[in-house]
């Protein structure tokens, strides 16, 4: 009899220990670490296999290497020269035609004296430091494939005057002078921005446009702005119908007007963000879209007249286009207005797909958006 009541109270005993564990590993480890986080941060030799963070995109931008099969590039040099940049500096390596992984010596701000135009094949690596580029032109992703930038903070962006600017070793043309986006992307494909910061900036936080494609924009922190994203360059331009863009695991912070994104042609997933807010409205379009809202977690504004994620700015009837909010959840009145008939899949291929996870997990797994404190010989 005493044996069998041991057994049990240790039968018991085991049974909430093995609850504890599952409890305690879905609280500590699930929700701090998404898809894509999941697949490099908990690796303290990260720094040691850096390229690895290449095969860790997800969405349409799932196929972006950046520099993954080049050398490893550092900058020592935070100075700048447009049309003739020094070994060593960030435009140097940015404009090399072979592929490159571009690491930081060391904390570093990098003023730009004109925009900063990439090559293909490049990553931008900010990890292990504390890399901006700010107060001045920003960068340029233009006729180009396969670039990653993670890890940076890019902040106070400004127009650039026209002048000489070199894109390759054996290029440097006459530039009529950037708008003053944080990032442009034009006519670019293979593109994942990842951990960065952009906030105050003269136009877009990130711009894609002129039938740019297969793109992810994931784990951002956006604060301290007004047009944030747009995808497509006008209403007229329909070589934008070809766009796929994945927006996945960002932080919508305060200080956001317009643009969260906002979509003139082609296809946007916009899944498990988290919005603190917006001035205007969250989610937009103008020119027939299909946007999935998906798993996104909305605090609307306490402004009554701004509760509504969705604007549609519309020539003449919308509601055939197809937006659909999919297990999003809604706080403070917020809301979401659908339309359209049929199926809003993205369709992904096996490599680029991704289950969304519950809304209520995203302010969990969205609170490190941005750039991370990373050191090297232990995990992010």
């Amino acid at each position: 009899m005493a044996i069998s009541y041991s057994l049990l109270l240790l039968t018991i005993a085991l049974t909430f220990v093995n609850a504890y564990s599952k409890d305690y590993y879905y609280n500590t480890k699930k929700p701090s670490l998404n898809k894509i986080d999941s697949c490099w941060r908990a690796k303290p030799n990260w720094s040691l296999n850096r390229k690895a963070l290449a095969d860790c995109a997800i969405g349409f931008g799932k196929d972006a290497i950046g520099g993954k099969y080049g050398a490893i590039y550092i900058v020592t040099d935070s100075s700048d020269d447009p049309a003739n940049p020094k070994q060593g500096t960030l435009r140097y390596g940015a404009i090399q035609t072979k592929p490159l992984w571009i690491i930081f010596d060391r904390d570093m701000v990098i003023r730009l004296k004109n925009e900063l135009i990439m090559n293909s094949y490049k990553t931008i690596d900010g990890r292990g430091v504390k890399v901006e580029i700010g107060n001045g032109p920003c960068i340029t992703i233009q006729g180009v494939n396969h670039v990653i930038i993670h890890g940076i903070s890019i902040h106070d962006c400004k127009p650039s005057n026209a002048g000489l600017v070199r894109s390759s070793p054996d290029h440097v043309g006459h530039r009529r002078g950037a708008d003053g986006d944080a990032i442009s992307i034009f006519a670019s494909s293979d593109i994942w921005i990842d951990h960065c910061f952009l906030a105050r900036s003269s136009d877009g936080l990130i711009d894609i446009i002129h039938a740019s494609t297969a793109v992810t924009v994931s784990n951002n922190y956006f604060t301290q702005h007004d047009k944030v994203m747009l995808l497509g360059h006008n209403d007229d331009y329909t070589a934008d119908k070809i766009m796929k863009v994945t927006i996945v695991f960002n932080r919508f912070a305060s200080g956001l007007i317009e643009r969260m994104p906002r979509v003139r042609f082609g296809y946007a997933h916009v899944a498990n963000n988290k919005y603190d807010g917006w001035k205007m409205y969250a989610i937009g379009g103008s020119a027939n879209p299909t946007i999935l809202s998906e798993g996104n977690f909305f605090t609307a504004p306490n402004d009554n007249s701004s509760k509504q994620v969705t604007k549609r700015e519309a020539k003449g009837n919308w509601k055939s286009w197809k937006w659909r909010s999919s297990k999003d959840a809604f706080s403070n009145g917020a809301y979401f207005v659908p339309s359209g008939y049929g199926s809003c899949a993205p369709n992904y291929t096996p490599s680029q797909s991704f289950v969304a996870v519950p809304a209520y997990m995203v302010p969990a797994i969205t609170l490190n958006a941005g750039p991370l404190n990373c050191y090297v010989g232990r995990s992010c």
